[in-house]
């Protein structure tokens, strides 16, 4: 069952703009997190009409098959996402799970939700995945110890586009007594920001590799296409 605050319905301050109103989300606020538009089914990115492929999903298909987003990685929300991740805030995760699970509204529920796992070094730096924190608040059932980072990497966003892919390659792997949780599942791959789907990529493939029927991915927000804002 998703995990619900004790206080989400009592007057307090708007996280988002700091307006007085019922909840961690003034209604306006609200109102314009729930503001839907065309998206690639695919891979999520923004589309100018409603289409179900983008070009890039057209000629190259990632191997997740369906990606689900609740926010742009844009203004006011990427600075509330990085409040979450950054300055210690790891109660946001109601909040966004919340918001996440209201895109979800008519999905299918998977066999498992499996949090983009941190490596080692930066799950001690941040103190908590954020990953994590919003999956295991979604209802799904979600399991933070069956896909695995066995190898850490530079930060994705430290280097062009076209070497991430390279960057993540071998970066996963599924749990070796485990495996047999995979077979046959539809996977519900959680994470908090999309950007070229590099990472999700190599992610999805390890599932599919160690027999997953199919992989999605749930993210709280897609970083929209350069020069669409």
């Amino acid at each position: 069952m998703p995990i619900a605050s004790p206080f989400a319905a009592l007057p307090g301050l708007c996280s988002l703009c700091g307006d007085w109103g019922r909840g961690a989300l003034c209604t306006r606020c609200r109102s314009e997190a729930a503001l839907t538009r065309p998206r690639c089914s695919r891979c999520a990115i923004a589309l100018p009409a409603a289409q179900s492929l983008c070009g890039a999903c057209s000629t190259n298909p990632p191997p997740f098959e369906r990606t689900i987003t609740a926010l742009d990685y844009a203004a006011p929300w990427d600075g509330l996402i990085r409040r979450f991740k950054f300055r210690a805030q790891p109660e946001l995760a109601t909040l966004f799970a919340g918001l996440l699970r209201d895109a979800l509204h008519d999905e299918p529920a998977p066999d498992l939700a499996l949090p983009a796992p941190l490596a080692e070094a930066r799950l001690r730096e941040r103190g908590f995945n954020q990953s994590w924190e919003i999956a295991r608040r979604l209802g799904a059932r979600a399991d933070a110890r069956l896909l695995l980072r066995i190898r850490d990497t530079p930060h994705q966003l430290e280097l062009p586009p076209d070497r991430r892919a390279a960057n993540v390659r071998g970066a996963f792997a599924v749990e070796p007594l485990r495996r047999g949780e995979i077979e046959g599942r539809r996977i519900a791959l959680v994470d908090d920001v999309l950007t070229t789907g590099a990472t999700a990529a190599e992610m999805a493939r390890t599932l599919l590799a160690a027999g997953a029927a199919s992989v999605h991915l749930w993210v709280l927000a897609r970083t929209p296409a350069p020069g669409s804002a």
